[in-house]
């Protein structure tokens, strides 16, 4: 008797064959370079790229030009040193971004995910450190960001910067936060 792997109907070699269509399309430079994914791939410091792959994707809906335009509006503000920029900014650097807005992600929410950023990186080392403290403590990915997420907002806070930060522990699907990890080691 042979056993016939299949989903919905759908046999699995064609399901292989789709899916391995699929990583070819999009698992290339000529792909990488029209998604948002491509900003946070143009740095080459660890820090740098982790920054701005996690502000890439608080702001990853809508049409891809438009996300792309803000992505690089939002780093062209932190002189595109956003590590030296997160740690030495001072309060009348921020202000720049008070007038920036990508869809519902506005200067204020930028103000606040770049002091949220500092607090880390100056007590925890890099986001990529509390997540992984998180999976440790926790057992896995979905805890790591849960513990990324209340880092992040443990400092006085309004609460509509929340919204642009996924709570997977209170059901959201995290798919930004996924594209998150795609610029660090965890993923």
């Amino acid at each position: 008797m042979s056993l016939k792997l299949s989903y919905n109907g759908i046999p699995a070699t064609e399901i292989k064959a789709f899916l391995e269509a699929k990583y070819l399309q999009y698992n290339n430079p000529s792909f990488i370079e029209c998604d948002p994914i491509s900003i946070p791939h143009s740095f080459s410091e660890t820090h740098d790229r982790e920054i701005s792959g996690f502000l890439i994707a608080a702001i990853v809906w809508g049409r891809r030009d438009l996300i792309l335009r803000s992505g690089r509006l939002m780093l062209e503000l932190m002189d595109n040193s956003p590590f030296e920029f997160i740690m030495s900014a001072n309060e009348n650097e921020l202000l720049r971004f008070s007038r920036f807005v990508h869809r519902t992600f506005n200067g204020t929410d930028c103000i606040y995910f770049i002091r949220g950023l500092r607090n880390i990186y100056s007590n925890y080392g890099s986001m990529e450190d509390v997540i992984l403290q998180g999976m440790n403590d926790y057992g896995s990915v979905k805890e790591g960001l849960s513990h990324l997420r209340l880092v992040f907002f443990s400092l006085p806070h309004s609460q509509r910067n929340e919204k642009h930060f996924a709570d997977v522990m209170g059901g959201a699907a995290g798919k930004r936060l996924n594209m998150f990890l795609r610029t660090i080691k965890v993923a």
